[in-house]
């Protein structure tokens, strides 16, 4: 049965590595969506995690079956003690995105772990997870997935730009929502922080005092990727095969690295956005704490960028997944062929019962 209130937990965990995201929301519906995060926190993985998430992309189909029975022990651990310590009673569902280990829809794959039915069990809660999988086999890319939160949740602003392990966008055209993955962004900027000891460069300040490299510039923006027409995603796959191979020649200096990438990330994004200087764009996505690359998306567009409160750049995803776990629960659309390229617009996710 539909109702008009719900409270969910959504739960995400990013290609970037930095955590596991959770909030706790109260959405309503009263003609049209609202929602209101009323707790929210991000769980560090420990340095184990990190290394066993990283290195599964090479491991076996048995080794990556006992990963995942492992990841959602532990996940439901995070969960459950996230309840807890929140007092949370009453939930309508824990709407979960899992981890991405292999993204390849050119190649009808794509395996996010964590999604078990033993997390349902473990939790003692509804859980709505593997949102994915269904896309994937109706043809689509599978990503972006968040787009029909934007639309429904933030309708005010004509562009939804996340900088998270990758860049995104998503936007009407004509009453119809587009998205696709730009290029690359915290993937490849924490990649080359950890080298230097950091868990990530804060507020872009090793960036910044590098220098630009025009070489590795001219490079970078000549990959393919660019030139395909949406819809488009992009993985870790892509990242390894593409850029790391690239950079490598350049690691003598580490901090230029970093500018140029900041600035390569800013030309590809500025390509995206209009320049109608009464357009405004939600900024979400650990790179807003980047100010070295916000500095330079502001220098190459017209429109206005607009950062919001922690709460939402830090836990949009977590929130949108919870909110295509409560469309799910309606058997209402969540996932829009519109921007994966599927064969049509569908519920995606499955449903298990404590």
């Amino acid at each position: 049965m539909k109702k008009n209130e719900y409270k969910i937990i959504g739960v995400m965990s990013g290609t970037s590595l930095d955590g596991i995201d959770l909030a706790f929301i109260q959405f309503n519906k009263i003609g049209h969506w609202s929602f209101k995060i009323e707790s929210s926190a991000t769980i560090p993985y420990s340095g184990d995690w990190k290394a066993d998430l990283t290195n599964a992309i090479k491991e076996d189909p048995e080794e990556l079956q006992e990963l995942d029975e492992r990841y959602t022990e532990y996940l439901a651990k995070v969960i459950s003690k996230f309840i807890k310590d929140n007092n949370i009673t009453d939930l309508d569902a824990v709407c979960s995105h899992g981890h991405t280990i292999k993204h390849e829809p050119e190649n009808g794959l794509t395996l996010q772990i964590g999604n078990l039915p033993e997390l349902a069990e473990l939790t003692g809660q509804t859980v709505v997870c593997d949102f994915r999988v269904q896309d994937v086999a109706l043809g689509g890319q599978g990503a972006p997935l968040v787009p029909i939160g934007d639309k429904l949740l933030f309708p005010e602003y004509k562009y939804c730009l996340n900088l998270g392990g990758f860049a995104n966008i998503s936007t009407s055209v004509k009453g119809q929502r587009f998205a696709y993955d730009i290029c690359a962004v915290n993937t490849v900027l924490n990649y080359y922080a950890e080298k230097l000891g950091m868990e990530y460069d804060r507020d872009g300040e090793v960036a910044r005092s590098g220098h630009l490299n025009p070489e590795l510039l001219e490079e970078l923006e000549g990959l393919p990727y660019y030139k395909q027409p949406a819809p488009k995603s992009l993985g870790i796959e892509w990242v390894n095969k593409e850029i790391l191979p690239v950079l490598k020649k350049y690691e003598a200096d580490i901090p230029s690295i970093l500018r140029t990438w900041c600035m390569h990330v800013a030309m590809q994004i500025s390509k995206e956005l209009g320049n109608e200087e009464d357009e405004d764009v939600l900024v979400t996505g650990g790179g807003c704490f980047n100010t070295c690359l916000i500095q330079q998306i502001k220098k190459m567009t017209q429109t206005r960028l607009v950062i919001p409160s922690a709460e939402i750049i830090n836990f949009k995803e977590a929130l949108i997944f919870g909110f295509l776990g409560v469309l799910k629960l309606r058997g209402e659309v969540n996932v829009l062929s519109s921007v994966t390229g599927a064969e049509n617009d569908h519920s995606s996710g499955v449903i298990f019962l404590p």
